[in-house]
């Protein structure tokens, strides 16, 4: 094995303290704190650090080299990437997230601090928790691969607030709207609102907010998981989630609306 990839893959505490410098230099109280280590686990990390000449240190405050700061900033993201997998892998491995172009799913590392919203077996079909976390928003994208029956009256009343509201919907979604519920199209988009139709039946249905993102994904057997929802707020999911969207609109016709 390559002498550096050794250095660097055989020690979680040396991963971690590469991570931690390339945002700048740290005191040794800093480190001891921010990485919940002590010096008896710490010191000999940091000594083979030096020798590779990863770090440097000049008195308790330890800092990149170049070269650290080089493969930090390489390594960063894999080591981002692991996390959002290792936290729930059994869930990610159960579920088709091939769905997402890979451009986009290289980048998951971006859900950040998430969580898996589970709802009991009992509770399988109540969107309530759903609704909730995005019942404040200001903007809303979105794509629903399918309509549960509080959804329209749901979201023609965020409209009818003034919330900016932009769903995207497969055909099959679209043509349940306008068999089930007449007129519902037409004074949706008579708002501050658009409505897209996919020309292919994506495999997900997601919602981003101005602070909420949530993804439904269906598992690799081809069942969709109405169980479980990913969601976080922080930004880099939120942005995450408008790249999904621009991505979605690529791949979609806009309707008009109807006279």
């Amino acid at each position: 094995m390559n002498e550096l990839l050794s250095v660097i893959s055989a020690s979680d505490k040396r991963r971690k303290l590469l991570i931690l410098l390339n945002n700048g230099p740290r005191e040794w109280d800093e480190i001891k704190t921010l990485l919940n280590v002590t010096s008896t686990g710490m010191l000999p990390q940091i000594k083979i650090l030096e020798e590779n000449h990863l770090i440097d240190r000049d008195g308790r405050k330890s800092s990149l080299t170049p070269i650290g700061k080089v493969l930090a900033t390489q390594m960063e993201p894999l080591i981002r990437t692991m996390e959002i997998f290792d936290k729930n892998m059994k869930f990610w491995s159960e579920h088709n997230i091939g769905v997402l172009p890979l451009d986009i799913l290289v980048d998951i590392r971006s859900l950040g601090n998430y969580k898996i919203i589970e709802n009991s077996d009992e509770e399988i079909f109540d969107v309530n928790t759903f609704l909730k976390n995005i019942s404040t928003a200001k903007t809303l994208k979105g794509l629903s691969h399918t309509v549960h029956p509080m959804y329209p009256d749901f979201f023609l009343n965020l409209a009818r607030k003034g919330v900016e509201t932009s769903l995207v919907f497969t055909p099959g979604v679209l043509k349940m709207l306008n068999d089930k519920y007449p007129g519902w199209v037409r004074e949706f988009l008579g708002y501050n609102t658009s409505i897209y139709v996919t020309k292919k039946d994506f495999k997900f249905s997601y919602t981003v907010t101005d602070s909420y993102f949530s993804i439904s994904l269906f598992y690799n057997t081809g069942f969709f998981d109405s169980k479980n929802d990913v969601a976080s707020r922080d930004p880099s999911a939120l942005a995450w989630g408008e790249r999904i969207y621009r991505f979605l609109l690529e791949h979609s016709e806009k309707i008009e609306r109807p006279d």
